[in-house]
Order: C-alpha cells, then sequence, then structure tokens
C-alpha cells in the first residue's frame, strides 16, 4: 500500500517538472527519492489529490515509527524535560524548528538538519502554509512563525531561525538565540499550549557552540517560565548522545 502511494506521489513530481528520473524499483530508494524531490520542490499551488495521496503515504509511515507521548517522560526538574530521539515522532502540542531567514524548509535533500527532518514528516502542506503566510518575507533571526504539523504526532510546528555563528559567538548572536526561546515559549504559553519541544538551535549546521548554546536555551526558558504561572512541559530534545550528556551536566550542576 505504502509503495503505490509513494509511486503515485513520485509520478506526479516528476511529471510536474518534467525530470528526466529513473523511478527506483526498491522501497527504501524510492523513499530516497521522494524524500528529494519534495525538499527540492517550490511552494507553488499543488493538486489536492496528491496532497490527499501524500496524507495517506505518511501516515502510514507513522503508524511504523515508536511515538513518544510527552505525558509519560518524566521532569527532570518543574515544568523541564530532557529527551533524547526524534523530535518528528514526539506527541506534544508543539515542536519547534530551527529554520532559515526563508522560512520555507530546507531545499537541499542530501541535508540532515532538523528543518529538512520535521518538513519531509509533514508534507507538502508544510512548506505551502509556510508560504502563505510569510508571502515572499523573510524570518528575522530570534523570530518565529507558527503552522500546523499536519502528518506529525504533534500539533503545531514553530519555525524558529537561530543565529549563525561565524567566527566567535557575539552579544548578537546570544540576543537571537535567547530570542527564539523566550518568543516562542511566550506565544505557547499565552495560547494554552500544555507541552513545547525545543531542538538544540544553531548548535548543528549555524555552528553554535552547544555548550554555550545550551545555557542559554536553560536561562531564557527559566526566565520565561517565571513570568508565568503555568504548568507548561518544556522538552529539551537532543538527538545526539553527546548532546544529551551536555544538557545532562546542565541540570547537573
Amino acid at each position: 500500500m505504502k509503495k503505490e502511494l509513494l509511486l503515485k506521489i513520485i509520478k506526479y513530481l516528476i511529471s510536474e517538472n518534467n525530470y528526466d528520473i529513473e523511478i527506483p524499483s526498491t522501497y527504501e530508494n524510492l523513499k530516497k527519492l521522494y524524500k528529494a524531490l519534495v525538499n527540492i520542490r517550490l511552494p507553488k499551488p499543488l493538486n489536492e489529490d496528491i496532497l490527499t495521496l501524500e496524507d495517506k503515504y505518511l501516515k502510514l509511515e507513522l503508524q511504523d515509527k515508536k511515538i513518544t507521548d510527552v505525558n509519560d517522560l518524566k521532569e527532570i526538574e518543574k515544568n523541564i524535560i530532557l529527551w533524547q530521539g526524534d523530535i518528528t515522532t514526539l506527541k506534544c502540542d508543539a515542536i519547534v524548528n530551527a529554520g532559515n531567514n526563508e522560512g520555507l524548509g530546507c531545499f537541499n535533500p542530501s541535508h540532515k538538519c532538523i528543518d529538512n527532518v520535521i518538513h519531509t514528516n509533514a508534507g507538502m502542506r508544510l512548506r505551502l502554509e509556510c508560504n502563505d503566510i510569510l508571502k515572499g518575507k523573510k524570518i528575522p533571526n530570534g523570530d518565529y512563525i507558527v503552522c500546523n504539523a499536519y502528518n506529525l504526532p504533534s500539533k503545531k510546528v514553530i519555525t524558529t531561525v537561530g543565529p549563525q555563528v561565524f567566527d566567535k559567538v557575539t552579544k548578537e548572536n546570544e540576543l537571537d538565540l535567547s530570542n527564539c526561546y523566550k518568543k516562542t515559549l511566550e506565544y505557547a504559553i499565552k495560547n494554552n499550549f500544555k507541552s513545547i519541544a525545543f531542538p538544540s538551535i544553531s548548535t548543528g549546521l549555524f555552528a553554535y557552540p552547544i555548550e554555550k548554546a545550551k545555557v542559554i536555551a536553560y536561562n531564557s526558558v527559566k526566565e520565561v517560565l517565571s513570568k508565568y504561572d503555568t504548568n507548561i512541559k518544556v522538552i529539551f530534545n537532543v538527538f545526539r548522545k553527546s548532546d544529551y550528556n551536555e544538557y545532562k551536566s546542565l541540570f547537573k550542576n
């Protein structure tokens, strides 16, 4: 069933752009081609029938994954959870996407950035909604936009733009990174979200040293939480064990 759906979606995307691409026979290679095609596709209008097929396919894919419910995770301290795992398998009110200024997702299918992973698993509807919101404008560093999560187990995707570090961390970098956490968390609290998951913003391709970024992330979240009477669960999500250990040492201290 999944292979049949995938073939229909791929054939449409190839014909839409007149690509000269040989369609692979194995399911795993079909998935790679699908990922590449949806990641490079511009956010132009799309046949609703194809979007419906994609929804069916991605929901079937999700059924084969282990979903983690935020309510099953233990707090490391009040309101705070540290969790290692794939953020696209986390069931919570909102996940934060570390995006770029264009705010439309990553157009490089070979990138292993979180922006790429979230858009691929949410489906093409996410890029279309981002485009509808931005209308050609860019997201300033430290700011955000909010979209539906579509085929993810979360309800919303909040795309924020962290700073890119080129030489050394500047005061502007610190302020921008802090705003990513503060602004999105305040939005979540004011809109009565019960949970929000943050990746380690800017510490990947944007080269922000995690030993510095984790302190800003934690202090920014604590500062916002101190302003509100809230029971929101804030998840610090990491994917790599080394990043988990970095955050773990922060809480020990």
